[in-house]
């Protein structure tokens, strides 16, 4: 039972901050320090109930995706769709692949996540305060046949720093998007549609290598995180759009460097090992 209610907190962690800029596998990393979670060894469970985002993404969105599959062979907005996707995936996906063994064992500790918070919250802070920005609150949908090969490969590169524990999936492909151009909303829903594929294929990958050495316990654990977190974020993508018609992001710049600065005194004075 213990083991479980820190899985139902450790999947509302990862459920409301997955599609936030504020970097989840960094909560994650420091909430199961805090909580000394150690019935799966890390990374296992923080990668793993990812899939529950990716869950939450093809059920928001599922009439949409529908437009963009089914067409897929007829249609070359549709083909050009999925293009995007996948350019802007491709330099995170493989250095991810090339190099998982090394940012997990240099990148995964709270130290590395405080950094990464900060740094990242400095860097939302700035591109916030960049003109264009000022006044670039909409509510209309993306319209993905926009999306330029310029910004999807952009995109990609920026979001190359999400490897980094605290630098966040999410805020590296939104700060990405508007650097390339895209306005507020346009940029965030551009990320929620990288979650597929990204997120979807690090669980599946991570759990084909680590499933022979997982009990049947643990296997349950999973599950029940990937449920939540999915449950959770669902909510937290028409939460977030909703907050985005009327604000910037710069209450999770203000967050991230706050969120950082607590990580390194929680350290400091043994509260987080």
């Amino acid at each position: 039972m213990d083991d479980i209610f820190k899985v139902a907190i450790l999947s509302l962690i990862q459920g409301v901050t997955e599609f936030l800029p504020v970097s989840s596998t960094g909560h994650l990393i420091v909430g199961a320090a805090v909580l000394q979670f150690d019935a799966l060894l890390p990374p296992v469970f923080e990668i793993f109930i990812q899939i529950g985002a990716v869950a939450a993404v093809l059920v928001y969105y599922r009439r949409l995706l529908g437009e963009r599959i089914l067409p897929l062979r007829s249609s070359a907005e549709a083909r050009r769709f999925w293009l995007m996707i996948a350019l802007a995936s491709a330099p995170v996906a493989a250095l991810g692949i090339i190099y998982q063994q090394e940012i997990e064992a240099l990148f995964f500790s709270p130290h590395v996540v405080a950094a990464s918070l900060i740094f990242g919250g400095i860097a939302i802070l700035f591109v916030e305060r960049l003109p264009r920005f000022q006044d670039s609150f909409a509510v209309e949908p993306i319209d993905l046949g926009k999306v330029s090969l310029r910004q999807a490969a952009l995109i990609g590169l920026v979001q190359v720093l999400a490897l980094i524990p605290g630098m966040s999936r999410s805020g590296s492909s939104i700060v990405g998007g508007m650097l390339a151009g895209l306005r507020r909303r346009a940029a965030t829903e551009f990320s929620f549609f990288l979650a597929i594929p990204l997120l979807g294929s690090a669980t599946l990958y991570k759990f084909v290598t680590t499933a022979d050495s997982l009990g049947s316990e643990q296997l349950l654990l999973l599950l029940l995180g990937a449920a939540l977190s999915g449950l959770f974020s669902w909510l937290a993508i028409d939460l977030l759009l909703k907050y985005i018609s009327r604000r910037s992001f710069v209450a999770f710049g203000y967050y991230r460097i706050a969120a950082g600065a607590l990580i390194l005194l929680g350290l400091a004075s043994g509260m987080i090992s």
